[in-house]
This record gives C-alpha cells, structure tokens and sequence, in this order.
C-alpha cells in the first residue's frame, strides 16, 4: 500500500514512510472499499506514535505519579501493548479487562481493579490471578470483598464534591468522610488490609480545588487509618485527565495539588498513583464514516423540525454510518462535540448550506452534529472525526459488524525515536498473547509496580 514501509515481520501495526500522513493513510483504506466493493462502513485509524509522546509528557508533567492506564476508556489490544512497554500500570473493571492485560504479560503487581460494584465471580477472579489492589467505598462492598478475596487490599474510595450538577457520580459512588471511620473499623474487625485512598474528579469538573479538598480528606483518612492500626503507602488520584488539552491542564493540576503532596506526604512513605484514560488516547484516534442517506428540507416545509439557513437555501440533513448507539456514544451525554471534517476537499468559493448529521439508527436520540455549515454532499462521501479514542471502541447496535476495524500506525521516525529512548521492537504476530513491544535491558522507562505494598 502506497506510503506504508512493507516489512517481512508482521507487527501490530503499520510502519508509515517519511511524509505520509493519517490523512493519507485514511485515503488508502477508503480507497481500498470502493476497489474491494466491500461495504463502506466506518473505521478507526489509530496512531501509536501519539500514545508514546503522550506518556512522555505525562512523564516530563507528573513527576512521581505513576499512571495506571484505565483500560475501559479504551482496549484496542496494540494500544495496551504500547503502554505496557512503556512501564504504565493498568486500571482494570471487569474479568475481561484484567484478562486482557494480563494475556499480554502484564503482571499482577501493575494491575488494580476499580470497579465501585463488583460481582463475587468476579473478585473470585481476581483472587485466582492474584490481584490485590481494588477499591471499596461501602461495608457490604468490604463483606463481599472480604469473604471471597481475604488477601485483598484496599483503598478507601472517597466522594469527591463535584461543581457540575449534572454529573451524578459523585452523590452515587465514594465514602464520604464521617462513613469512613466505620469502615476502617471493619476492615479491622474482618481482618482485611487497607492500604491507601482513592479518589476521582471528573473531566467535566474544571475546579481545581475539588482536588485540594479530596487531598485534605484523603490526610484525614490516613490519620483515622493510623489510629486502627493501619499503615497506609498509597494514594490514588484517579482519572478525569483530559485528552484534548494536553500537558496543559496536567500542569495546572500538577501545579496546584504538588505543594499539598508535600506537606500532607511525606513521597519517601507512599506511592502516588492515578489513572489517566482519555489522556493517553482521545488525540490517538480519527474516526472515518461515510454518508448512507440524505435528506433535503426546504425553507418552505410545513414540518420543519431543524433549524433552517436564514436565505431561501435548503437545509441538509445527513445521516452516517456511525452514531451515538456507537462510537459517539458520549454525545448523550454532552460530554464532547463532534467537528466533521471533509474527506473530499471542496472546491474554492464553493457554496455551504446549513447541515446536521444523524446516526444511522433513525432515533431521534441519534444525533451526531445538531448545525454546521457543509457544501452539499453526496451518500458515498466521507467524513472525518478527529479525537475520537476515549470511550468509542464499542459495538453498535446498528452495524453489522461486532465493532469498527482500527487500522493502527506509527511513523519511521516514531519508530526511530522510540529506538533512541531504549525500547526495541521484537517479531510479533498480530493477535497473539505474547507482546511486541519489550523494554531494552540497557534503557527506557523502568516498568515499577506496586510491589512492596504493605498494610
């Protein structure tokens, strides 16, 4: 394929020449469909050079923080794989994840399972692959745990105050801080380790004192802790890290929780952890859909449901191969907005007209972009996402097939740097359970863990 490096080995991904593009990439795989005649449907295309540099700035930003990757914003294997070289740990919610991770080499010590309501054949599960490390915020869930995983420890899951009033997650999941005490106290009673606090600000809270306070409360925990008899060594800040501002906002949040590390702290005594998902991925991956149907509502229509252009021009309304019964499954929840990009470049002076863009479900629910501006187009076209790597690899209930294809890359010089940075590439067959990637003995990220956690 035109612009790809063709190699003997087979790798999880694609190596791209020297000024070859995703958008070039994108080309060549709908290219591919209309040669094929296969049925257009929408794909993935993910790079992996993106994932690395993201775990650098984390690096160069969050110094001391450990990132545990939080495997259900997004499981595309290569992904996983790339991470796991990179010495990241994961934050696992079900069997599935944890399996996952775990095919690929991935060892218990660098896997904590988070999941505010677990099922017993699940902690059982974790027991078998000796995971330790999981979450409990309520004394039914510390019975459950205690019963069928004795040798578990816990961190503490604590309420966070949360400035935006749609976001529920808050009220539903966490301890609050007069509740902790109580459960401290059984876990002492049933003889279970607590070993540290975890705590999670949304992405949608834009407050930054929402973490100083969760830090205060977290000391308070560690004190209550201590008084029982407890030794807790581990702090978790949780997620809520956003993909589309970068560095930037981990520096406004690293800026303003360090001085608190240091005086609640003491970095010698615990290990700080979190766990980044959108971060890592969302800038990773663009979505291509093409156009199924098309729709023409004229200025004059008796029914006029959409909001119209403000001349005598039609209003088109789209509908793609993709929707929020899958990939944009987190427009329901306002949580992004969609940016269409146009595959076919317009012409020069080329008219636009009002558009909206529908999911192919035909629910009224299945909105993708409620007003932008678009030259006509035609069912057949293409149009592109960008951003879309967190929370979108699922299946659609109005797709044939079981999930979108991800066409995964990375650029020679990608390539080339993660050579310089000390990671070397082993021969891998796609799909296997063994990894591709394997940190150099003389370089790279060391790969710590959390063993030596005590309570």
């Amino acid at each position: 394929m035109k612009g790809f490096v063709e190699l003997e080995e087979t790798y999880p991904f694609d190596l791209l020449e020297e000024k070859t593009t995703l958008n070039d990439v994108i080309d060549n795989h709908i290219r591919d469909h209309m040669l094929e005649q296969t049925e257009r449907n929408a794909f993935f295309v993910a790079d992996l050079g993106n994932v690395m540099k993201k775990n650098i700035g984390w690096q160069n930003v969050m110094t001391d923080v450990k990132p545990f990757y939080s495997v259900k914003c997004n499981s595309n294997q290569s992904v996983i794989e790339v991470l796991a070289a990179l010495g990241t740990g994961f934050a696992c919610a079900n069997k599935n994840e944890i399996t996952l991770v775990q095919n690929l080499g991935v060892t218990p010590d660098n896997i904590i399972y988070i999941n505010p309501c677990k099922q017993v054949s699940q902690i059982k599960y974790a027991a078998k692959k000796g995971i330790n490390i999981m979450s409990c915020d309520n004394e039914a869930e510390l019975l459950k745990i205690a019963r069928n995983h004795p040798n578990a420890k816990l961190l503490v899951d604590i309420a966070t105050a949360d400035s935006n009033e749609e976001n529920e997650m808050g009220m539903k999941f966490g301890a609050t801080l007069k509740d902790c005490r109580h459960l401290l106290e059984s876990a002492k009673e049933l003889g279970i380790q607590m070993v540290g606090v975890r705590f999670h600000v949304s992405s949608s809270n834009n407050n930054i004192e929402t973490y100083l306070h969760a830090l205060a409360d977290a000391r308070c925990i560690f004190d209550m802790a201590k008084d029982l008899g407890f030794d807790m060594n581990l702090l978790d800040i949780g997620g809520g890290f956003s993909g589309t501002d970068g560095e930037l906002q981990l520096e406004k949040i690293f800026d303003a929780i360090h001085p608190l590390l240091d005086i609640y702290f003491s970095k010698s005594d615990i290990k700080i952890i979190a766990e980044p998902g959108s971060y890592y991925v969302n800038s990773a991956f663009t979505l291509a859909v093409n156009i199924v149907a098309k729709k023409t509502i004229a200025r004059d229509s008796q029914d006029q449901s959409e909001v119209s252009s403000m001349n005598d021009e039609p209003f088109f309304m789209y509908y793609i191969s993709d929707g929020v019964y899958g990939s944009f499954t987190n427009n329901l929840y306002g949580a992004v907005k969609a940016i269409p990009i146009l595959h076919k470049k317009p012409n020069l002076g080329e008219p636009v007209f009002a558009s909206s863009l529908w999911g192919p479900s035909c629910d009224g629910l299945d909105q993708v972009v409620e007003h932008c501006l678009l030259p006509e187009l035609s069912v057949g076209d293409w149009v592109i996402f960008e951003n879309m790597g967190a929370y979108t690899l699922k299946q659609s209930a109005f797709n044939e097939f079981q999930k979108l294809p991800v066409y995964c890359v990375m650029s020679i010089s990608d390539w080339c740097w993660m050579q310089e940075v000390g990671l070397a590439l082993e021969t891998s067959v796609k799909n296997s359970c063994v990894p591709c990637f394997q940190l150099s003995q003389e370089g790279g990220f060391p790969a710590t863990s959390l063993s030596g956690i005590s309570a």
